[in-house]
């Protein structure tokens, strides 16, 4: 299966550009969310270069994002980059719990493969474990309590052009794939 950017750009255009005034870009050398202001007319979600991952995981923070945090620039939140301490690798993690576990679904959604980025190569070493299993048990109560409105509608717009007639099993979402 062909996984193209540009269709994630429109699917996300038919899903939220209307309602939430709010456009997917492709192409930048790094990721950012850039409220509406001035002479920009739409909120911008942008994604790295055109890495398929890279926009379901934008459109993820995006999609976490409360109205009052979508008026702020990136959201509002603080990024270190890659080279974390012990310490700034938790904090990162406790932040990338929810947006992982969406982009899983939306990974599964699309048929494309996932897996959980812990985003420090450079830094001190931390136990993955405990991480995975925060975003295994966050797609699961996902699963089981309701999937907000904005994810679960891109995920169903998803499964519309990439997997016609099929829905998300939860047993697909397991520790072991990760």
């Amino acid at each position: 299966m062909k996984h193209d950017c540009q269709d994630l750009v429109r699917l996300f255009a038919i899903c939220f550009e209307t309602d939430y005034s709010t456009e997917l870009i492709g192409g930048a050398a790094e990721p950012e969310y850039v409220p509406a202001g001035g002479q920009q007319g739409l909120h911008r979600v942008v994604f790295t270069r055109d890495y398929f991952r890279s926009a379901l995981h934008e459109i993820a923070h995006w999609c976490v994002a409360g109205p009052e945090r979508r008026l702020l620039p990136d959201f509002g939140y603080w990024y270190a980059p890659d080279g974390r301490t012990a310490a700034q690798q938790q904090a990162f993690e406790s932040v990338e719990v929810k947006p992982q576990a969406l982009e899983w679904l939306f990974c599964e959604a699309a048929g494309h493969p996932f897996r959980v980025s812990l985003d420090n190569l450079n830094g001190e070493a931390t136990d993955s474990g405990p991480f995975k299993r925060s975003v295994v048990e966050q797609v699961q109560a996902y699963l089981h309590n309701g999937i907000p409105p904005r994810p679960a509608r891109f995920i169903q717009e998803l499964l519309s052009f990439y997997r016609s007639g099929e829905q998300l099993e939860a047993a697909a979402f397991r520790l072991d794939r990760l």
